[in-house]
């Protein structure tokens, strides 16, 4: 008998270490900008935002995550409190392409196999690569030449999800990101032969940031882990 709980140990052991449930899914929502332009409410989605995620679970408290998002971004002074803003009259339209890694930490111990485990709040932190629209030069007054450009950003934020049914769960999820860039909103702050005054508003010193909400619908696979208690 010792031998076989002994054997039956290494197996979960094993098991765990090696065949971990993985999740997939979509997931789609609101978003909205925050910096210089336009309100300055940071969680106001007016915008489209939708993706695609992937997780494994390493754990019942930790899974590791990538996300790849396409969020619609815009803005506009007219609608800002600040009558500075309003005055000023900036308005902007722009689209990212984020990427991202990261750790998702739950609460509870979750297993979709265990419909006591089977619910939990969750924090997450992730590092991502942006992809967006940028003004490169001015072709004549208000005219302007654009291209792309990469930047970094730490997405962070917090969620709630829950088993549907026995391979499908549902999140909702409110994430915030910061980003290493001034110029989403076409900010340009170029060398003294390369300046656009016109684009130059604001605060150099204070980088874009992006809110997202929304809700993921992902499908698990892959065989459960020793601990799991089936419905």
């Amino acid at each position: 008998m010792k031998k076989l709980i002994v054997f039956i140990s290494f197996i979960c052991i094993t098991t765990t270490s090696k065949a971990q449930i993985n999740e997939i899914g979509i997931f789609a929502g609101g978003s909205n900008y925050v910096g210089d332009i336009g309100p300055e409410y940071y969680i106001n989605p007016n915008n489209f935002m939708g993706g695609i995620i992937y997780k494994w679970n390493a754990n019942p408290r930790m899974a590791l995550r990538g996300t790849f998002t396409y969020i619609e971004l815009s803005s506009n002074d007219a609608n800002a409190t600040n009558n500075a803003r309003k005055l000023r009259g900036l308005r902007f339209t722009n689209s990212v392409k984020e990427l991202a890694v990261g750790l998702e930490y739950n609460y509870f111990d979750y297993n979709i196999d265990n419909y006591q485990q089977s619910q939990t709040p969750y924090i997450l932190l992730e590092i991502a690569a942006l992809n967006y629209k940028t003004v490169t030069r001015e072709i004549s007054p208000e005219v302007y030449e654009y291209g792309s450009k990469t930047s970094f950003a730490i997405p962070f934020g917090v969620g709630y999800k829950f088993a549907v049914a026995r391979r499908f769960a549902v999140a909702f999820e409110l994430r915030a990101t910061y980003t290493f860039t001034d110029e989403i909103d076409y900010n340009y702050y170029g060398e003294d032969s390369d300046r656009i005054p016109a684009l130059e508003f604001g605060n150099p010193n204070n980088n874009d940031w992006y809110m997202l909400a929304g809700v993921s619908f992902v499908y698990t696979f892959g065989r459960p882990p020793c601990y799991a208690t089936p419905y």
